[in-house]
Formats: C-alpha cells, sequence, structure tokens
C-alpha cells in the first residue's frame, strides 16, 4: 500500500510540475513603453482566445523596457526610442516595429478652430524657442493671411515628464531646426527654453484648454480621443497636411527602414508627399540568443500583423504599412526566429 502511495504521489508531483512547465511556456513577459500598451493588450486579449498564449505587459516606460530586456528579465522589451546598431550589439539584441505612433501641436485660440491655423517647422521651433511670442507675429501672419490672429502673447505648453512623446518631438525640431540641436537637443526630456510643463498627455492637454492663447503637443491618439484643435502642418515636401492615418502611414511608407540596421529610424520629416512631419514607430527589442522565446514572441506580433490592424485603428493607433510588415518578416526569418 505505501509503495502504491508512493508512486501515486509521485505521479502527481510529476503532473504538477509538468502543468507548471506548460503554463510557464503559455506566458510571454514583457515591459517597456506606456504608449502602445492599450493596443498591446487589445492583441493580446484575441491571441489569448484563439491560442491560449497569455501576455504579460507591464507598461513602465521605454527606459524601463530597455533596461529589463538588456538584463533578461522579460522575453522582450519595448521602446519608442529606437537604439542604434552600435546600442544592439553591446547588448546583444534585436529590433523591429511594431505600430505607428505620432506627435501632434494642439491650440487654444478664441475663434480659431481645429484644422485652420498652418506652422511649418520655422515657427514651430521659434514657437519653442521663445522667439515667436505672440499669435499676431508677421511669420505666423504669413502662413495665415486669412485668419484674424489675435495679438496675445502665446502660452507654450510641454511635458514635464519623461516621454517617448517628447523624444519624438525634439527630435524632429533638432531635424528641421539648427538653433535647437546646438541649444536644446533631443531627449525623452530635455532643459525646456520658455513655457510650462505638465504631466502626460493629459497634463498638457489640461494646460492647452485652460490657457486661452496656448500651444502644446501631445500624442496623435490622444488629440484624437478628446478632439482637440490640432494645427495643420508643412511638411518637407513642402504640402500642408492634417494629422489623419493616411498621413501617418505615407510616412512610415516613405521613410527608408533598413533591415540591416534593425530598422532604427525616427520617422520625423519623412519624404512623403502627404506624410505627417512629426512620428515615430514603437519597437520591441529580443535578446538575440533567446531564440525559443522569441519565436513565441514573433509568432504573436506576426499574427497582430495579418489580424490587427482594425483593432489598432479602433483604438487610435497606426498600423505598419504592408511594405514595412514583409520587411520585418523578412528580418525575423534571417535571423532564425520565425
Amino acid at each position: 500500500m505505501k509503495k502504491v502511495l508512493a508512486v501515486a504521489w509521485a505521479v502527481a508531483a510529476a503532473l504538477a510540475l509538468n502543468g507548471a512547465v506548460l503554463h510557464a511556456e503559455e506566458m510571454l513577459n514583457g515591459a517597456g513603453a506606456t504608449f502602445p500598451y492599450p493596443v498591446y493588450s487589445a492583441w493580446a486579449n484575441e491571441y489569448n482566445k484563439i491560442t491560449g498564449m497569455k501576455l504579460n505587459y507591464q507598461s513602465i516606460g521605454s527606459g524601463g523596457g530597455i533596461k529589463q530586456i538588456t538584463e533578461r528579465t522579460v522575453d522582450f522589451g519595448a521602446s519608442d526610442k529606437p537604439l542604434n546598431p552600435e546600442e544592439l550589439a553591446k547588448a546583444n539584441l534585436l529590433q523591429f516595429p511594431a505600430v505607428i505612433g505620432g506627435v501632434v501641436p494642439v491650440i487654444n485660440i478664441p475663434g480659431i478652430k481645429a484644422g485652420e491655423l498652418k506652422l511649418d517647422s520655422e515657427a514651430v521651433c521659434k514657437i519653442y524657442m521663445g522667439e515667436i511670442k505672440n499669435w499676431s507675429d508677421p511669420k505666423i501672419k504669413e502662413l495665415n493671411p486669412k485668419l484674424n490672429l489675435p495679438a496675445s502673447e502665446i502660452t507654450v505648453v510641454h511635458r514635464s515628464d519623461g516621454s517617448g512623446t517628447t523624444a519624438i518631438f525634439t527630435d524632429y525640431l533638432s531635424d528641421v531646426c539648427p538653433a535647437w540641436k546646438e541649444k536644446v537637443g533631443t531627449g525623452t526630456s530635455v532643459s525646456w527654453p520658455v513655457g510650462i510643463g505638465g504631466k502626460g498627455n493629459e497634463g498638457v492637454a489640461n494646460y492647452v484648454q485652460q490657457q486661452k492663447n496656448s500651444i502644446g503637443y501631445v500624442e496623435f491618439a490622444y488629440a484624437k480621443q478628446n478632439s482637440l484643435s490640432h494645427t495643420i502642418l508643412k511638411n518637407q515636401a513642402g504640402t500642408f497636411v492634417e494629422p489623419s492615418f493616411e498621413s501617418f502611414e505615407d510616412a512610415a511608407a516613405t521613410a527608408s527602414f533598413d533591415p540591416a540596421k534593425h530598422f532604427y529610424l525616427w520617422l520625423n520629416n519623412a519624404p512623403g508627399k502627404k506624410a505627417w512631419p512629426i512620428a515615430g514607430a514603437t519597437f520591441i527589442l529580443l535578446a538575440k540568443e533567446k531564440k525559443d522565446s522569441n519565436m513565441k514572441v514573433v509568432k504573436f506580433y506576426d499574427w497582430a500583423f495579418k489580424n490587427g490592424d482594425n483593432k489598432a485603428k479602433e483604438l487610435v493607433y497606426v498600423p505598419l504599412p504592408k511594405s514595412l510588415k514583409t520587411k520585418v518578416q523578412e528580418y525575423w526569418k534571417s535571423n532564425g526566429i520565425m
């Protein structure tokens, strides 16, 4: 009887251990950028229903995602800030884009409706440098001869916290404005020449909504979901464009993402005729040596690329254009993870 019980306990223990292993195999752990969290969660929920695979994603910011994948404490990291090839090589990482985002200047000028105010890169730069101080400045009037702009001081609003949104916006300013690049630079957090700071997209939006004659910048999804009054911008091709799914897709489709450089690219100032000029992808980071978990991560994103576009758009995210998805899939194959 004792032998029977001992065997039974051994079998039960083995089954329990095997179950734990299976459970571990059915869970993917990721961490990083807050921006794509809603769409990754929505995709994960649908994927789980179909495959049983669970995705545990910690929305802790791009810096945290880079740190955790570098330390190998997660299956994948996520970052709005792309790592350059040298950084990736040092940490032995792979990188690919997953979804497109962008930054939209929003305003509160009495009498001016959404999409009426035209700005170019010089005007945006000089406003944020503090060189253009009021809405009746000749530069702004030249761009908007038919608008009745007030001779009121501009209240400049920026992020007070470190963010991928700020990284995209300041990279754009550095790209189009040598003075900004020299005096302020690019980063998730910078020393702003002028203005007041709000925490998160919500903080910036609240300040803009409360302060007349103000301008701020927020993520495209946030601007659209909250019906904020956006500006239109002149792009590199010389076209004034609205922020839209189409203008972000054009930015992604005409940008030169290079798989040989692990897709390292800021989408700002893309050359497309209809491209929105302040855009960026959010990226997935993988540890090169973790082949098994990498294949599971890739399987999830491949499913999302094929089945998740409608859900992404519903949540006001811009899916990767088909041509870029193809490049990513070829990159996976060349690295032996698909």
